[in-house]
């Protein structure tokens, strides 16, 4: 997968607008197929966007809290940036969107390096 992957522009535009399943569901496909480090990114994501589902949706606060735990388990074993994005805001964002349900969520973006 690389930053340019369709299914992943597709979850990043489904997260945005608060449809978070179908993130998850945009995810699924390439997780299941990846390794390594990719496969916890993209577990991570899931997870991520599982654990807004749970709480914003489904209104299950503990849900929400225990798949975010289980992302961060995923995402603790992926660099701070993978494929420009900024993981670890990422995962600081939707912490606060878990306790904050009036918070619009935005993917943080890193700019592509140019060499």
């Amino acid at each position: 997968m690389d930053r340019d992957d369709p299914a992943l522009l597709r979850a990043v535009d489904l997260f945005e607008s608060g449809r978070y399943w179908d993130a998850h569901e945009a995810l699924e496909d390439a997780w299941r197929v990846s390794s390594g480090v990719e496969k916890h990114f993209l577990g991570g994501i899931i997870l991520l966007a599982a654990a807004l589902h749970k709480a914003r949706v489904l209104h299950s606060a503990r849900g929400g809290r225990r798949n975010y735990a289980k992302a961060l388990r995923h995402l603790a074993l992926v660099p701070d940036r993978y494929l420009e994005l900024d993981v670890r805001e990422l995962e600081a964002r939707v912490h606060a969107a878990l306790r904050d349900a009036s918070l619009a969520l935005r993917v943080p973006r890193v700019p592509k390096e140019t060499t």
